[in-house]
């Protein structure tokens, strides 16, 4: 058995290992790599002649860990080059993987209608398509392929090969992933992480323990970080929207991805309004993808966790309250500029770059009594990576703008196990036992880190693959 790194190798996006038996090639993830520049995803695309470093027809199963694109963006783009097989997947994570993919796909179809002119400006002649775009046809076509299963149900997908799926925490319908494989009588197991998630998560379950397997692929995200906040989030959140909004009558922007964590800040207000005597406080949730991701989460109620259960039956209602008014289009986003009362606007993107976040932010940036409320990573470079480092002057369209609003972070709401989560994953498997750990899904810094850590409690064998790095299992 084989087992090769072709993505989220020393990085944290792009998530893609494959699998392979002497007659049998299993590709878990096939994520987007927004590591690259694009002059580079050019160049590694022309030398490969194709999105992917193999022959896309040659696999036989997808196994899909989470919806989030890093994991799930390059599956059009598999079928477009000849993939004829099935992914294998929760069914929450099938549900909201439709509406990213549809979502990638529209913003992929703008960005061709800019390059090559549409309606009545044409260009003189069209460029030459990205390789990695897809539209919505492709994503149908992709998605009439997806096949759900339950959680800890052992499903085979080959005579030889089992997987079983176990809940990860981080992202609704996400999973660990751990597949069983029988070669020449001997079975050998080996355990995908997909992105852990914390512990007492708003919404979602906890990281639920895997058996012991002979390998384990790990993420490393926050490899060498723990999480600063460890109030209760509905209490951080109460604390700022005190201080910002009725304190100081103001307004607070509070940059967030549309699916999941504006979904946990949803259920997090509506918990701090039917707890707290707070004055009636407009919130607006400025996201399409948003709304629609909402109704999954509202659709799959029953793998959400016991407090988030509780709460719906003692209140009826687990995101939708009084205050809460969904903005339907641009045009009622760009209103609620003139909105003059104190008031909360959730919008994405959560780094801040990109979609109708960025126009709040010009909005309010020279607003001191706004407040920007960073609830999440923020990549270096990115927008919001610059407000939360202090700077004092910033560029959003093309303007440079002086920052007057208040800039705050909290991390309550990150989906991500933290170094110590993440350690707590690794030591379910016995030091003596596990023949290797392959740490994915990291910067360098954080997986050396992590390494180090890992070894110091017995596990010696600790690799950090390259990309294309092929190990024999």
């Amino acid at each position: 058995m084989k087992l090769t790194f072709w993505g989220a190798a020393q990085q944290v996006t792009g998530s893609m290992f494959l699998l392979e038996t002497d007659d049998y090639r299993i590709l878990v993830d096939c994520g987007s790599d927004f590591d690259l520049e694009e002059k580079d995803r050019k160049a590694r695309y022309d030398e490969q002649k194709s999105v992917f470093p193999f022959e896309a027809s040659m696999i036989n199963t997808v196994l899909l860990t989470h919806a989030h694109i890093d994991h799930s963006g390059n599956i059009p783009n598999l079928y477009k080059e000849g993939f004829e097989g099935r992914v294998v997947c929760t069914e929450p994570t099938m549900a909201l993987t439709a509406l990213l993919l549809k979502d990638a796909a529209n913003l992929h179809q703008k960005r061709l209608n800019a390059r090559n002119g549409s309606g009545k400006r044409k260009s003189k002649g069209k460029r030459e398509i990205p390789k990695d775009y897809f539209v919505e046809k492709n994503v149908i076509e992709a998605m009439e392929n997806f096949v759900p299963v339950s959680f800890g149900q052992r499903y085979r997908i080959a005579d030889h090969v089992s997987i079983t799926f176990y809940p990860a925490g981080h992202l609704l319908g996400a999973a660990h992933i751990v597949v069983e494989v029988t070669e020449d009588g001997v079975r050998k197991r080996i355990a995908f992480s997909g992105d852990i998630g914390r512990s007492d998560y708003p919404l979602l379950l906890d990281p639920q323990e895997i058996p012991e397997v002979d390998y384990l692929v790990c993420e490393s995200t926050y490899g060498n970080r723990l999480h600063e906040n460890h109030e209760a989030p509905e209490e951080a959140l109460a604390k700022v929207i005190r201080r910002t909004c009725i304190d100081t009558p103001g307004r607070l922007i509070i940059p967030s991805f549309s699916v999941g964590r504006t979904q946990a800040l949803l259920y997090t207000l509506n918990k701090i309004y039917q707890e707290n005597s707070f004055p009636s406080i407009k919130v607006f949730s400025d996201s399409p993808l948003a709304y629609s991701s909402t109704k999954v989460y509202e659709r799959f109620g029953r793998l959400l966790n016991k407090k988030a259960k509780k709460f719906q039956e003692d209140n009826g209602m687990l995101f939708d309250f009084d205050n809460l008014i969904y903005l339907e289009n641009a045009e009622a986003s760009r209103a609620i500029s003139n909105y003059n009362e104190p008031c909360i606007i959730i919008s994405s993107s959560g780094m801040v770059q990109g979609g109708r976040i960025e126009h709040h932010v010009e909005a309010n940036i020279g607003n001191p009594y706004a407040t920007i409320l960073m609830v999440g990573y923020a990549s270096e470079g990115t927008l919001g990576w610059r407000l939360i480092n202090g700077q004092d002057n910033i560029t959003i369209r093309g303007k440079q703008l002086p920052v007057m609003a208040g800039i705050e972070k909290i991390d309550v709401f990150s989906g991500h196990g933290d170094q110590n989560d993440l350690v707590k994953f690794v030591k379910i498997q016995d030091p003596e036992k596990v023949k290797k750990v392959f740490l994915v899904h990291g910067e360098k810094q954080s997986m050396t880190e992590l390494q180090l850590i890992i070894n110091k409690l017995g596990y010696q064998d600790v690799e950090m693959p390259m990309r294309g790095q092929q190990y024999e299992l």
